[in-house]
């Protein structure tokens, strides 16, 4: 079996469970050593880390709490630390606000909008900025966005919309700015899959799939991928792209 990423590094955060795992396991498959990030599933992470090391790399879970913004240094040298280096980050570690309001209900929790911006922007930026000190030339930095950064597709996810088309913006410059170094900064915007969390209502659930031109709920190895293939040295002239592996939801 072909190893094109044999002897890199990769951090895949919030690899414990669902597309962050599926990518970890992708990565190990290609040959990566691993490390994934967890905030509270610790036994979670350890049962990823062991899967890992099974495929015959190296591998470690760090816990950080990806909202605070201080800790992203920190992460990023224990990564180097580790693995005596850093070749690859999957910023795939986010949250979402399930209760569906609209900005205009008056029982909305701004709080709940606050920690969503803080994990899934500026907590990603955070990361980003500490790896892009560390990574090796040659790099790959490939960031896991939503279809409905493009397209909300029903009310109540505005500010969860928001988060992910920052993040777009975001990937482009960041794609400019490190070209120099040789690393390349893409985004996937991933639709709906199945990740092991609590599915949504049988109603709800028909409801999205009927909003895809492929009308089914994808693996998550579906996905990974695509993330594996931009982190391969096969995607050396792609950067600043954004490529959709959501079912056609933005069709």
């Amino acid at each position: 079996m072909s190893k094109p990423l044999q002897g890199k590094a990769a951090l895949v955060t919030g690899g414990s469970r669902g597309l962050g795992a599926a990518t970890a396991r992708s990565l190990a498959d290609a040959g990566a050593n691993v490390a994934i990030t967890y905030i509270s599933s610790a036994g979670k992470a350890a049962e990823v880390v062991k899967d890992l090391e099974s495929r015959g790399v190296d591998a470690a879970a760090f816990q950080i709490d990806q909202a605070d913004t201080t800790q992203a240094p920190r992460l990023t040298d224990d990564v180097v630390a580790r693995f005596g280096g850093l070749d690859i980050l999957v910023s795939n570690a986010a949250i979402g606000v399930e209760s569906g309001k609209t900005i205009d209900d008056p029982s909305i929790d701004t709080a709940e909008l606050d920690r969503m911006h803080a994990t899934n922007y500026t907590g990603v930026i955070a990361i980003i900025r500490a790896a892009a000190k560390v990574m090796r030339d040659n790099g790959r930095i490939v960031n896991v966005g939503s279809g409905i950064g493009s397209r909300a597709g029903r009310p109540g996810f505005t500010d969860y919309a928001a988060t992910k088309a920052g993040l777009t913006g975001y990937t482009k410059g960041a794609a400019r700015d490190l070209a120099p170094r040789g690393i390349t900064v893409n985004m996937v915007q991933a639709g709906l899959m199945q990740t092991g969390m609590e599915p949504p209502s049988p109603e709800a659930l028909e409801a999205m799939v009927a909003n895809l031109a492929i009308q089914r709920v994808s693996d998550p190895a579906e996905t990974a991928a695509v993330i594996t293939f931009l982190a391969s040295p096969a995607a050396s002239y792609i950067t600043g792209a954004v490529i959709d592996s959501n079912g056609g939801y933005t069709a």
